[in-house]
């Protein structure tokens, strides 16, 4: 479960950049989202996200507020971030790069050969695409 400030929007950022499909959108009577649900692919991996509190602060915005986590993000890695496994990772970091993802590092090759790379989204929270051919 990743939390956005912006939860609806943050579903239609995703599938734009990073090419999820929307699985399931439940709504509460503000219209903040309670509950989201988007499909990897056909692999059947989900991400799932909602906004939490109006409290809640996306990683960008406390990156704003706290020089310590400023300090963590001057790396190019994925803090607390999630790892998706894609058919085609080039073909991936073309669409995310082209949609407005922050690219954190470029395609490279991680142990074992296998194509990766690290992106931002919209409120900060940090992924890394690997090629999915070389898992189980």
């Amino acid at each position: 479960m990743i939390a956005y400030e912006d939860g609806v929007g943050a579903m239609m950022w995703l599938s734009k950049a990073f090419g999820f499909i929307e699985r399931a959108r439940f709504l509460g009577t503000d219209g903040e989202l309670t509950h989201g649900e988007m499909i990897v692919d056909d692999s059947g991996g989900i991400i799932m996200l909602a906004t939490p509190s109006p409290d809640y602060q996306s990683p960008k915005h406390h990156r704003e507020a706290c020089d310590t986590a400023a300090s963590w993000s001057k790396v190019p890695y994925v803090i607390d971030g999630v790892l998706v496994y894609v058919k085609d990772v080039k073909e991936h970091f073309d669409r995310a790069k082209r949609n407005g993802a922050l690219i954190l590092s470029d395609m490279e090759s991680g142990p074992g050969g296998r194509l990766l790379y690290r992106a931002e989204d919209i409120e900060g929270h940090r992924w890394m695409f690997m090629q999915k051919e070389y898992f189980h």
